[in-house]
C-alpha cells in the first residue's frame, strides 16, 4: 500500500485563524506545497486564493501532485450561485479537486430542493470541466440518520443525472475540520461515521476528512474502502508517527 496516493496534504487556515501576518501564513502554505511535492502525496487541499500559487509551484516542479480547494468553506451556505462563481476561479486558476461545502443546514431543515439544486449544478460545472468533485457533508453537524440520508441523497442525484463514467469523481467528504463541536467531540471522520457513508454513498467514492492522525488509522480507513483522506499531518502519518495536527 503505497498510503501517500491516498493522502490530501491539507492547510486551510486563515492568517487570523493561525494566528500570524499574511505573509507567514503564505510561507507556511507554500512550505505545505513543497512538502507535498517532496513527499509525493496525490494532492495538495489549500485555500481558494493559494491555487495559483500551489498550480505554479507544482508545475515549475515537472510534479503530479495534485492541487485541490474548498468552495464555500466552512459553512456551505452562501448559496449556489457563489459556489459556482467560487468554482470557476478555483477551475481559472488551475485546481484539479473542488471540495465543495454542502448546504448540510439547509438539509437539516428539510430544504431539500435547494440542497439537490446546489449538488447538481456545482457537480455538472466540476465534471464539465474534468475535476474531481467533493460534497462534504459535515458529520459532526448530524446525526446518523442525516448522514446516511445526506449520502444517499448525493449518492442518488450522482445516479440519476450522470454517466457512470463519472461516478468515481464525485466523493462524499467527511468534514471541514473548522465544525466546533460540544464538549471537545469528534468534529472529523470516525469510523463510526466513514461505515455510514460508505454504506450509503458507494458507488461514490468516500474521503475521510480530519481525525486520521496516526499510519494505522490511516491504514484502517483504507480497509474500510476509503479513497482519500485528509489530513494537515500528512507527513507524519507517512512517516508512521502520531500527528498532533488539529485536522
Amino acid at each position: 500500500m503505497n498510503i501517500k496516493q491516498y493522502l490530501d496534504s491539507t492547510y486551510l487556515k486563515t492568517a487570523e485563524q493561525a494566528g500570524i501576518s499574511e505573509a507567514e501564513n503564505q510561507a507556511v502554505a507554500k512550505a505545505f506545497i513543497q512538502e507535498a511535492i517532496d513527499e509525493h502525496f496525490k494532492l495538495i487541499m489549500i485555500r481558494p486564493e493559494m491555487v495559483a500559487m500551489a498550480r505554479k509551484m507544482i508545475d515549475a516542479a515537472k510534479s503530479k501532485v495534485d492541487v485541490g480547494t474548498v468552495i464555500d468553506f466552512p459553512l456551505g451556505q452562501s448559496g449556489v450561485q457563489q459556489k459556482l462563481a467560487e468554482a470557476q476561479q478555483a477551475i481559472a486558476d488551475g485546481a484539479n479537486d473542488l471540495d465543495f461545502v454542502c448546504n448540510y443546514e439547509a438539509f437539516k431543515n428539510g430544504e431539500v430542493d435547494l440542497v439537490k439544486s446546489e449538488i447538481l449544478q456545482c457537480t455538472a460545472l466540476g465534471l464539465e470541466h474534468h475535476k474531481i468533485v467533493k460534497w462534504i457533508i459535515e458529520v459532526a453537524a448530524l446525526n446518523h440518520q442525516q448522514i446516511i440520508q445526506l449520502s444517499s441523497l448525493i449518492k442518488k442525484l450522482v445516479i440519476n443525472n450522470f454517466k457512470e463514467d463519472y461516478y468515481a469523481s464525485v466523493f462524499v467528504k467527511s468534514s471541514t475540520g473548522f465544525y466546533k463541536t460540544p464538549n471537545n467531540e469528534p468534529n472529523g471522520a470516525t469510523v463510526e461515521t466513514i461505515i455510514l457513508m460508505l454504506e450509503n454513498a458507494s458507488p461514490l467514492p468516500v474521503k475521510a476528512a480530519g481525525g486520521v492522525r496516526t499510519f494505522e488509522e490511516a491504514a484502517e480507513m483504507i480497509r474500510l474502502g476509503v479513497k482519500r483522506i485528509g489530513t494537515s499531518g500528512a507527513k507524519t502519518i507517512a512517516d508512521g508517527k502520531v500527528s498532533d495536527a488539529n485536522y
